[in-house]
């Protein structure tokens, strides 16, 4: 579904928070993710990790108009003065070359502070360096991606057939998110670490991604922002000109928008162009 909003319904927001599109993964929801990126702007943009997914493309290439398309709308960002920041992650470990360098008007950074409007500093991080699976155990983090795939594989039929039956989409990830023990524990153990981080650096928040699992809320006296990804929960964090920050889930908001009426005069243009 295209939104087409015109300008001045654009949502504007001090900075936006991005991570884990996948890029280059057939799982990756381009189409909504640039819609997101049409429909929002903002002072800054953080790029927090996993955009491209190298992991999936040294198996095979996929890379569609959509996915560069993706790219391209972000470069275009960053020329016309939007300021643009790139913190890679595990799967686009190979861009940390780059690191200290601008490239495209894109700052490459590894990590950095965030000055929030409200005079609260956050530690922005992809996050992978922080999880002891990744770091202690590599060889079962690639395990551990193949078995996602094969969940996201197995939701697309899945969801094919609910479908079918007239039933809303349903989340074998995210059910294992919430539901499995293993999952649960990795999760509260990232979050413990991330913010014992915050805290080392003197920071009164944090800002990751990496697990993709959308987050925003106070731990020990720390403020844990989440951006989720794109690949299933279609999630950002955005900082509004007062320092407010909020979590969008943009497939929701999506959903919810077409399931609205039509305007009078929207209605009058469907039936005239039908």
């Amino acid at each position: 579904m295209s939104l087409n909003l015109p300008v001045s319904q654009k949502r504007r927001y001090r900075s936006v928070f991005v991570s884990d599109f996948h890029l280059g993964s057939p799982h990756c929801q381009a189409g909504l993710l640039l819609e997101f990126l049409r429909t929002h702007e903002a002072e800054r943009i953080y790029l927090v990790g996993d955009i491209v997914d190298g992991w999936r493309l040294r198996k095979s290439w996929y890379w569609p108009q959509s996915h560069a398309a993706v790219l391209q709308t972000l470069l275009e960002k960053a020329r016309q003065g939007t300021d643009v920041f790139y913190l890679p992650g595990n799967h686009d470990e190979s861009t940390r070359k780059f690191l200290g360098r601008r490239v495209r008007n894109v700052e490459v950074v590894d990590q950095m502070i965030h000055d929030a409007a409200d005079g609260r500093r956050y530690l922005v991080v992809h996050g992978d360096r922080y999880d002891l699976i990744i770091q202690n155990v590599k060889w079962l983090a690639y395990l551990g991606d193949r078995f996602y795939a094969f969940a996201l594989n197995t939701n697309t039929w899945l969801n094919m057939a609910r479908r079918l039956l007239g039933l809303e989409y349903w989340s074998l990830g995210a059910f294992a998110k919430r539901h499995v023990k293993s999952f649960v524990n990795r999760i509260g153990q990232y979050e413990s670490v991330l913010t014992e981080e915050a805290r080392h650096h003197d920071v009164q928040g944090v800002i990751c991604g990496h697990i993709h699992h959308a987050e925003n809320r106070e731990m020990c006296g720390i403020h844990y922002l989440n951006t989720g990804d794109w690949v299933e929960s279609c999630t950002a964090v955005v900082e509004h000109t007062d320092g407010e920050f909020e979590v969008i889930y943009w497939a929701d908001r999506v959903r919810l928008l077409s399931a609205l009426p039509s305007t009078p005069i929207e209605a009058r243009l469907k039936d005239q162009s039908s």
